[in-house]
């Protein structure tokens, strides 16, 4: 069975829960809570295992905080003898509208604290990850505020159904593969 490593980015505690930075940990539980799995908690994140389609998923939600999040990561993937390419890291965006989804094989940190540490980690910018659009509606200086601050009354009218469709692209990337779910997901 071919093995897969999903890392939601987020910080733990009940205080980030619902805030824009915690969306990859927010695909992760859909993930599990859809498939009836529960998270257990073990070294470096919470994880569970999702089994579709003949693959394994196994999801994590790193609890080293967003900053140290390449240290999860790494022993992850060493401890499951899992690939960089069978990896995928979720991840909030900025730069992309809200809901809006990109899934790539590289790219830059983007300024985000959880990407640059994994960065460093891994030495290597070349890793899959789905970029999960939280927009960039902030007052100069707010940056912060705006990331860590919860969803609001227009988001959250459509936050679960895109959620299900990133959900929906990460089963894709470890079944049909990452390049045709790139075709078939950033269009959407």
């Amino acid at each position: 069975m071919s093995k897969f490593l999903i890392v939601g980015l987020g910080n733990i505690g009940e205080e980030y829960a619902e805030t824009r930075h915690n969306i990859g940990f927010k695909i992760v539980n859909y993930l599990a809570q859809e498939a009836g799995i529960k998270f257990k908690t073990d070294r470096y994140a919470d994880v569970a295992e999702l089994k579709h389609k003949g693959k394994l998923l196994l999801l994590i939600k790193p609890s080293t905080y967003m900053n140290l999040s390449g240290k999860a990561l790494n022993y992850w993937m060493q401890a499951e003898k899992i690939s960089i390419d069978n990896t995928m890291v979720l991840v909030d965006e900025l730069a992309l509208p809200f809901g809006k989804i990109r899934i790539g094989p590289k790219g830059s940190d983007g300024g985000h604290n959880g990407l640059k540490n994994i960065q460093e980690v891994l030495n290597s910018n070349q890793y899959p990850r789905l970029r999960f659009g939280i927009h960039n509606e902030f007052n100069k200086g707010a940056q912060i505020n705006y990331v860590l601050g919860k969803w609001n009354e227009e988001e959250l009218k459509t936050l679960n159904e895109r959620v299900a469709l990133a959900a929906e692209a990460v089963k894709a990337f470890a079944f049909i593969g990452l390049q045709r779910c790139m075709n078939q997901y950033n269009t959407k």
